[in-house]
C-alpha cells in the first residue's frame, strides 16, 4: 500500500510538472485568417489615378513565391514625383497548400515631397502592431505598439485575397479588423460587402465591386457608409487574377487614389 501511494504521488507530482511546462511554453500566434493562393504570379502594371480619373503616376502589383515556399504581394501606388505608399505582405500556406496565411504585413508611407510619414508593421507570429514615425530633427523613431486579438483577423494589405469569398458568391459580408496608426495605434471593426456585380455581351458576370468600411453594427454602418470616403475593389470573377482596381486614400489622410489595373477605363468601373 505504501509503495502504491507512493507511486500515485509520483503521478500526480509528474503531471503538475508537465501542467506547468505546458503553460510555460509560449502559445504560437496565428492570424486567424485563412486566403486563396494565387493563380498568377508575376508583376501586373497598373496606374494610379486622382478623385478625377486623371493618371497622376504609376502603379504595380507584384506577386512572387519566395525560396521558403511562403508568398509575398508587394503593391506601390501614387503621384509621379509625390505622394506614395508601399505595401507587402508574407504569407505562408496552410492545410493542403491551397490556402495561405498572412505572417507579417507592412505599408510605408511618403507626403508630397517625399518626406517618410512613418512605418506600419503587423507581425502575426508575435500577435503585435506597431506604427513608427520618423524622429524630428535628429530625433529617434517613435514607436507605439498594440497587441493583437488571439487569432486575430487583422488584414491591412492582402484585401483582394480577402474579399475572394465575396467575388464568388460564397459569403454575403465578411468581417475582419484594420491596423490604423493616425492618431496612435488602434484596430478597427471593418466589413465588406458586395455592392455591385454586372454582366458582359456575353451575360456571363464580369464586374463586382466590392465595398468595405469601418463595422459600427447593421443600423449605424449603413447611416456612417454614407460619410465616410468610398472604399472599394472591382474585380473580373472570370479572370486568372481576378483583380481590377481599388479606391482608397494613399495614406491617412492623404488624397483618394484609383489604382486601376494596365488596360481597365475607370469610368467603365463606377458607370
Amino acid at each position: 500500500m505504501r509503495n502504491l501511494c507512493a507511486t500515485n504521488r509520483a503521478r500526480r507530482i509528474a503531471v503538475a510538472l508537465a501542467a506547468g511546462l505546458l503553460a510555460a511554453t509560449p502559445a504560437s500566434a496565428d492570424s486567424g485568417v485563412t486566403l486563396p493562393y494565387p493563380a498568377v504570379f508575376g508583376k501586373i502594371p497598373a496606374s494610379t489615378l486622382d478623385a478625377g480619373q486623371r493618371r497622376v503616376g504609376d502603379a504595380n502589383l507584384v506577386i512572387e513565391k519566395l525560396d521558403n515556399g511562403n508568398v509575398r504581394m508587394l503593391s506601390e501606388s501614387g503621384v509621379e514625383g509625390g505622394a506614395r505608399t508601399v505595401a507587402s505582405v508574407e504569407l505562408v500556406p496552410v492545410g493542403d497548400g491551397t490556402q495561405l496565411r498572412p505572417v507579417t504585413q507592412q505599408s510605408r508611407s511618403f507626403d508630397g515631397n517625399g518626406k517618410p510619414l512613418g512605418v506600419l508593421n503587423i507581425d502575426h507570429r508575435i500577435s503585435e502592431g506597431t506604427c513608427t514615425r520618423p524622429g524630428e530633427d535628429g530625433e529617434e523613431p517613435n514607436t507605439q505598439r498594440v497587441p493583437l486579438p488571439e487569432t486575430d483577423r487583422v488584414v491591412n494589405v492582402p484585401l483582394n485575397l480577402l474579399f475572394d469569398p465575396l467575388v464568388k458568391g460564397e459569403a454575403k459580408t465578411i468581417y475582419f479588423q484594420v491596423l490604423l496608426c493616425g492618431g496612435g495605434p488602434r484596430l478597427m471593426d471593418f466589413q465588406a460587402r458586395v455592392v455591385d456585380r454586372r454582366d458582359g455581351s456575353d451575360g456571363s458576370e464580369r464586374l463586382v465591386e466590392v465595398r468595405y468600411g469601418p463595422d459600427f453594427g447593421a443600423i449605424a454602418s449603413l447611416l456612417a457608409w454614407s460619410f465616410i470616403p468610398r472604399l472599394s475593389f472591382w474585380f473580373d470573377p472570370a479572370a486568372a487574377e481576378p483583380w481590377l482596381a481599388h479606391r482608397m486614400p494613399l495614406y491617412t489622410d492623404g488624397p483618394e487614389v484609383f489604382v486601376v489595373r494596365q488596360g481597365v477605363a475607370a469610368n467603365t468601373l463606377t458607370e
